[in-house]
């Protein structure tokens, strides 16, 4: 008959509901609930498993597995935490963990996680935990983010490829840097290279490199992204609008392990982790031949699928506080979010997503001046980004009809805003037209030179009308007219 299971969890009612789940498999599970009554069971007999939580009556369940891997050296061990963070995942990674799962996890695949680890041959071999150690660059403890964690946690101890998939502004390149940072190849260069951004008679140079004389202008051996990013990683962005032509040269050098570089006759062997990421779906790109489909499958070894802001809601206010902190050491003022703000935060739809929020929290952090960042100065910052936008819309259109797509969107944009910052006080008129009156007015006047004749019968009223809400804002119409 096999060891026991060793249970180490201080919530009894998640150690019930784990041990009875074990035993209705065969399984006999010993439990304990701190971390001196465990040393003291594995001091005294063999135990095939451990499973373990990570904040103990007595201590840190993931800083003290030293102890236990003195021990036990082959023993499997399975981490469950509540401190559901990156950071948490990464530390069990690296103390040894078979598994880790989050709370709450799944049961189901907790049980099957139990199975394997039991028929392993042990823990694989990691590095030192004395080597773990640069910045964490992701932020947020929603269920959707635990998923990505432990994505990350898998391929930190191989060099399999991964496909990053996402939104424009989840944080794809975030992902690359903590895989990069946080795996073996930590020591090699990071290298970045967004594939749509480079033209596509050049692109097969900069990825691969070119020698002297291989093309007119080509005064130089260069030497291209993937010789660059030897020993390290590369991470190739947007990878769904590279160009066909280079999409064949990079199969091939996925398939051969080599390159090539333009003009070159050497076969130079590729020494680095391949991470791409894109945000269009390859699916629909390969059925109409513009991404090939063998390539897809080469990348797409280990997906990693981001999820949108608006699917992490619970993260916003977490995520806005880092930024703020984040700001205040890159020399912006320091200010402190109240509880009102970071929920009014939360019920934006934030279609730009992580990259959107922090570049407002950043804004805001230059603009605020009280210390504390309260519901009225965010209400007033969403004001003048979504009205802003609007009014260039409607200077791209100048004046939308109703019924028409583009009158429909902004129309509805505007709903949309007011719904979810509607005030309770009833100003919701007074407070939308004092809004978005004085950048509305701004725009005509910037499309029209000054010109307010232009400008008023642009927006539909009297010229004498404009004029006086001209003064009564502020605005000059001739610092429009000196820019033209």
């Amino acid at each position: 008959m096999s060891s026991p299971i060793l249970l180490v969890e201080d919530d009894i009612s998640i150690a019930i509901v784990i041990t009875t789940a074990l035993e209705d498999e065969g399984l006999e599970v010993v439990r304990c609930d701190t971390i001196a009554e465990r040393d003291r069971l594995i001091a005294r007999r063999p135990f095939s498993l451990m499973l373990t939580d990570v904040l103990l009556k007595d201590g840190d369940g993931i800083e003290t597995i030293g102890a236990v891997r003195s021990a036990c050296p082959d023993m499997p061990i399975i981490i469950l935490s509540a401190q559901n963070t990156l950071d948490t995942a990464v530390r069990a990674t690296d103390a040894g963990a078979f598994e880790y799962f989050p709370k709450p996890f799944d049961l189901d695949e907790l049980v099957q996680a139990v199975k394997q680890a039991i028929g392993s041959s042990g823990s694989p071999k990691l590095p030192d935990p004395a080597d773990e150690g640069v910045g964490l660059p992701l932020v947020g403890r929603s269920p959707a983010m635990q998923a990505v964690y432990r994505m990350i946690t898998r391929v930190l101890r191989n060099d399999l490829t991964v496909l990053i998939l996402g939104e424009s502004g989840t944080g794809k390149e975030l992902v690359a840097e903590a895989i990069h940072q946080l795996g073996g190849r930590s020591t090699g260069p990071f290298v970045a290279v967004n594939t749509a951004a480079i033209p596509a008679e050049l692109i097969e140079s900069e990825l691969f490199g070119h020698e002297k004389g291989a093309f007119t202008g080509a005064l130089n051996r260069h030497i291209g992204k993937f010789e660059q990013a030897r020993g390290g990683t590369l991470f190739l962005d947007e990878i769904g609008d590279m160009p066909m032509h280079a999409q064949t040269r990079l199969l091939r050098a996925l398939q051969s392990g080599t390159i090539l570089r333009v003009g070159g006759r050497e076969e130079i062997p590729v020494n680095a982790r391949i991470v791409a990421a894109t945000n269009k779906d390859l699916l629909p790109k390969i059925a109409d031949g513009s991404f090939r489909e063998d390539l897809y499958y080469r990348l797409n070894v280990v997906p990693i699928q981001l999820p949108a802001l608006r699917e992490r809601g619970d993260d916003i206010a977490s995520l806005s506080r880092h930024f703020l902190s984040q700001a205040a050491r890159e020399g912006l003022p320091a200010h402190v979010l109240s509880d009102g703000a970071a929920d009014l935060l939360c019920r934006q739809p934030w279609r730009g997503n992580v990259r959107e929020l922090k570049n407002f929290i950043y804004r805001i952090a230059l603009l605020a001046r009280e210390d504390v960042i309260d519901e009225q100065s965010v209400r007033a910052a969403l004001a003048e980004d979504f009205v802003g936008s609007v009014a260039i819309g409607a200077q791209a259109e100048y004046v939308a009809p109703p019924g028409s797509e583009k009158g429909d969107e902004l129309a509805g944009a505007l709903g949309r805003w007011l719904t979810a910052n509607a005030p309770e006080s009833g100003e919701i008129y007074a407070r939308a037209i004092a809004a978005f009156e004085r950048p509305l007015f701004s725009h005509m006047l910037d499309a029209t030179g000054g010109n307010q004749l232009r400008a008023a019968q642009m927006l539909g009223i009297n010229r004498n009308t404009l004029r006086k809400r001209l003064v009564e804002l502020e605005i000059d119409p001739d610092a429009f007219s000196a820019r033209h």
